[in-house]
């Protein structure tokens, strides 16, 4: 398939041949959205830590006699029924969050992702985009006279440093090379700028 490509200026460039197995794909939701919860869910760290019974540091006698008072009979103060008691069933802080993902699977769900991208007019691809200095100014010039807007992902076959700094200080923009582009920045960000260089390292790595 032919992938439209612009210049720094936006202006109209010559197509770049794509793989249709890559940005041609038909979309198949139920894949992507495993894709994604499972990216997110691989991120997650285990860091709460929560004190069963055997942890409370109350004392073990009986609170009160066993009858006679009319309440409920109780053991001792750190039951899980009582205010200031453990919990039942207590986060350890060793949880494993993870979800497998096949690697045909995680290829094919970028794949649909891009085929999406390519098909809704989000992607676009660009001959080349850098910056003489570090300077956020000079990206966010270059950025509107591409007629671009809004949240934008940028992605790159290699770090250009002054890119990469240009970058940080636009809170709605994000650089990335290509193999660090994941599947929830992909479907995060409302327009994608891939350069045309990169496109020929994605196809590598996952066509």
């Amino acid at each position: 398939m032919e992938l439209k490509v612009i210049n720094d200026k936006g202006q109209a460039s010559a197509n770049l041949s794509a793989s249709d197995e890559l940005f041609g794909r038909e979309y198949n939701e139920d894949l992507v959205h495993q894709l994604v919860t499972a990216y997110m869910a691989n991120a997650r760290a285990a860091n709460s830590k929560q004190k069963g019974r055997s942890e409370i540091a109350k004392s073990t006698r009986k609170p009160f006699a066993q009858k006679g008072t009319g309440r409920a009979r109780a053991g001792m103060a750190s039951s899980p029924l009582w205010r200031g008691g453990g919990k039942i069933f207590p986060n350890t802080g060793e949880e494993n969050y993870t979800h497998k993902v096949n690697r045909k699977m995680y290829r094919a769900g970028l794949a649909a992702i891009l085929s999406r991208l390519v098909s809704e007019n989000r992607l676009v691809v660009v001959d080349s985009l850098t910056v003489d200095a570090p300077k956020t100014k000079l990206l966010a010039q270059k950025i509107k006279g591409m007629g671009l807007d809004g949240r934008l992902l940028i992605i790159t076959d290699s770090m250009d440093e002054n890119l990469y700094l240009s970058s940080r200080n636009l809170p709605n923009v994000l650089v990335l090379e290509a193999n660090q582009a994941d599947p929830v920045s992909l479907v995060r960000f409302p327009s994608v700028v891939v350069k045309r260089d990169a496109v020929a390292k994605i196809e590598e790595m996952f066509a």
